[in-house]
């Protein structure tokens, strides 16, 4: 299963007992995957929904509202030949009633692009939309480099998640694509604010371990890389100090170049502080580094 799968799995386990949030879930649903119909004179509207978790939610949120839906399954043209699953619910009085209480229809009956603003009023109900945002025509890819969608049938739709979502700190970014729009989120911080907001908090807790581990993996890579820098520049200084400590005459120099020349010369591997450490009396790092450099001019002096 894809994360995205994860997701509304975990989102459709979720029944709010406010009713003010099951208004603002069911409003979601409708405005991210609704789509409306002329037949016979009767209004009907079908949700498309991506998976059977997300359409038994539906399915239930309807029927604890008071308003009867059927389930139907088809496959998409598309090359992956993936089940969709739509709910169908025929707008009678009482479904017109209250999908005119969610902000789905105005009061003249027409489809609304964005709710009024009385139906994400509370905290509750924002997360309740955002979930309901989700479960209907959302998306999440990750979890590395991960990328969150929330779709809309237009503009105006999609800004109001981003509304909804700014109200609560949450910055989303709205894009219009050719047959609709989207407010999407790109990194760990921002998409785990949603999802946990929304009350995915399963989902929101693995990417948040992954970031952590990437964060871990990324820091021990910089480490073993610039202790390998490390070693290759050590390499290279004892090798240049052979070369000058084996041109000299070790009996002509003064005691305390002569000792740590001797040291590298048995110690070829060893570093500066274990130089160091190895001279009567021992030497601090600077010190070996002082004396060895001291070494290595008098034969560029000579030459």
């Amino acid at each position: 299963m894809s994360i995205s799968d994860d997701l509304r799995d975990e989102l459709a386990q979720i029944a709010p007992e406010r009713r003010c949030c099951r208004l603002a879930e069911l409003s979601a649903l409708f405005h991210a995957s609704g789509a409306w119909h002329l037949r016979g004179g009767a209004v009907a509207v079908h949700l498309d929904l991506a998976s059977s978790a997300a359409a038994r939610r539906a399915f239930a949120l309807l029927r604890d509202l008071g308003v009867r839906s059927e389930i139907r399954t088809y496959r998409r043209r598309a090359f992956d030949r993936a089940t969709r699953y739509q709910l169908h619910v025929d707008v009678d009085p009482r479904a017109l009633r209250l999908l005119r209480e969610a902000g789905v229809l105005s009061a003249s009956g027409a489809p609304l692009e964005r709710p009024p603003k009385r139906v994400v009023g509370r905290s509750c109900c924002r997360g309740a939309y955002l979930r309901g945002a989700l479960l209907g025509a959302g998306s999440l890819s990750g979890p590395r480099d991960p990328h969150m969608e929330l779709r809309a049938s237009g503009l105006e739709g999609a800004r109001f998640i981003a509304e909804v979502a700014g109200r609560s700190g949450i910055e989303l970014t709205v894009a219009e694509r050719r047959s609709h729009a989207v407010a999407y989120a790109k990194g760990h911080d921002a998409i785990a604010a949603v999802l946990a907001l929304a009350g995915a908090g399963d989902t929101a807790l693995r990417l948040e371990e992954h970031s952590v581990l990437a964060a871990i993996r990324a820091d021990a890579n910089r480490l073993a890389n610039a202790d390998e820098a490390n070693l290759v520049r050590t390499a290279r200084a004892a090798h240049r100090q052979l070369e000058a400590i084996r041109a000299l005459d070790l009996d002509a120099l003064p005691p305390q170049l002569a000792e740590i020349a001797e040291l590298r010369l048995r110690h070829p591997s060893a570093s500066l502080r274990e130089l160091g450490a190895k001279a009567r009396p021992p030497l601090s790092r600077t010190a070996a580094h002082r004396r060895l450099q001291a070494v290595v001019k008098l034969v560029a002096s000579e030459e």
